[in-house]
């Protein structure tokens, strides 16, 4: 990982939008720090595209795709998106949704019933296509149940992800990198990975490496520190200040060079 400040002005000049992660990437302690929500605001004012990408429920997202200047919010790890006008669009169709709670349900009890000291996140109740098992939010797991759970999921047919806060497991072929594929082809009616160059990432953990893999422009905040040990796919860049602060870093960054 390079610092922040050996990313090209050129390459910042270019870009037409940001993808962010959510935890611990705009927020501290469950909130977005001030100086985030000022930088989503100067982005929008730039003309820049923002669409924070998380693995926290539509419920939990829905107020926020309201209130912060994004373009929308795509939680449950690409699973849906929500608009700041209220709609919501889906991946799977209502069917397979249907479905898949159901097999959702089973896999949840049987975590909780097998590993020592596994706890539903506490926003479970707003999840419509994951489940999510607390690992630092509220709840400490070490890293032995959290590969326990991992691998529950991942025996069940499930895609497991770690985030700095949450394992989720959901069915399906979505993820981070499909789900903003997939969005800026609803919003925008463009093709991402042809133009690639034009966009950046910013995340914080494990389950943004299929971001920072495909993304040259892809940022971490300077708490991904914690998880480098147990990621193949590093960020090209690293901000000097952790979460919230780190992100406006990059706003601020970004738009130096325009």
């Amino acid at each position: 990982m390079q610092p922040l400040s050996a990313w090209p002005a050129e390459a910042r000049r270019q870009l037409r939008g940001v993808f962010t992660d959510i935890d611990d990437t705009l927020t501290r302690d469950g909130a977005i720090t001030s100086d985030a929500l000022q930088a989503l605001h100067e982005l929008k004012d730039a003309g820049l595209v923002v669409i924070p990408i998380t693995g926290r429920p539509m419920g939990w997202s829905e107020p926020f795709a309201r209130a912060w200047p994004v373009a929308a919010i795509v939680p449950e790890n690409g699973a849906l998106a929500v608009l700041p006008d209220g709609r919501r669009l889906y991946v799977q169709d209502e069917a397979t949704r249907t479905h898949n709670a159901r097999r959702l349900g089973e896999v949840a009890q049987r975590i909780l019933v097998e590993v020592p000291g596994a706890h539903l996140a506490r926003d479970s109740a707003g999840r419509v296509t994951d489940i999510a098992i607390d690992h630092s939010e509220f709840t400490h797991l070490p890293q032995e149940r959290i590969d326990q759970v991992v691998a529950l999921m991942q025996s069940e047919g499930m895609v497991a992800t770690v985030s700095s806060i949450h394992i989720n497991g959901w069915f399906g072929t979505h993820g981070k990198w499909s789900g903003a594929c997939w969005i800026v082809r609803e919003l925008l009616g463009i093709d991402l990975a042809s133009e690639l160059d034009r966009w950046a990432y910013v995340g914080d953990s494990t389950n943004d490496q299929p971001m920072f893999e495909r993304f040259a422009h892809s940022v971490g905040v300077a708490n991904i520190a914690r998880f480098v040990p147990q990621m193949q796919h590093l960020p090209r860049y690293v901000t000097p200040s952790e979460r919230g602060s780190g992100f406006a870093e990059v706003a601020h960054a970004v738009l130096a060079a325009r």
